[in-house]
């Protein structure tokens, strides 16, 4: 039952969180097109039952990065706009639109890449796939990222198993106020 009212809960508030942030989307987008020429960033991630989704985000890194996870990437790719847009978390915005759809949650853990092949083994073993990926989550707001997937999957795993309408707001309250510091990138 929690589940089903969290899927409703995100539909409404990633309904009107897009309908709201529309103007300041646009201003967004185009501001990253002057910082990169491409602003919108679209990766194929894992998604609930291991299906293959298409995340959409803002670009925070120069067209042509290697499609890695962001723990593997190097810092200098990173652009000075999507540096910032990465510390206010405005980059992951356009997830909402995946939330809406139904392919991402509010709440969930972070939906990873095919080729972090250990991640998802420990995230299978876990039953991780087994509901939908999302924006934040436990492993966020405490800066467990996917460069340490046995306990990525382990808190990804009790977030799951302890998910209360509660934990969901506080997460997501936690996000919105700067807890969590997102994903890692290697400093040059």
């Amino acid at each position: 039952m929690t589940f089903l009212f969290i899927r409703l809960l995100d539909f409404l508030f990633a309904l009107f969180g897009l309908l709201f942030a529309f103007p300041f989307l646009l201003i967004l987008t185009l501001i990253g097109y002057f910082d990169t020429g491409s602003p919108i960033f679209i990766q194929e991630r894992v998604g609930r039952f291991k299906k293959p989704f298409k995340l959409i985000k803002f670009r925070t890194m120069t067209v042509g990065t290697a499609s890695v996870a962001s723990h593997l990437a190097s810092a200098a790719s990173i652009t000075k706009f999507g540096s910032f847009i990465r510390k206010t978390k405005l980059d992951e915005l356009p997830q909402l639109w995946n939330v809406l759809k139904g392919e991402m949650s509010l709440v969930g853990p972070r939906p990873n890449l095919f080729n972090q092949k250990e991640l998802v083994v420990e995230r299978e073993s876990r039953g991780v796939y087994n509901v939908r990926p999302g924006i934040t989550g436990l492993a966020q707001v405490n800066d467990i990222d996917m460069s340490t997937p046995a306990l990525l999957a382990k808190t990804d795993e009790k977030m799951i198993l302890t998910l209360t309408i509660s934990c969901y707001f506080k997460y997501i309250l936690q996000t919105v106020t700067g807890s969590g510091s997102g994903d890692r990138v290697t400093k040059d």
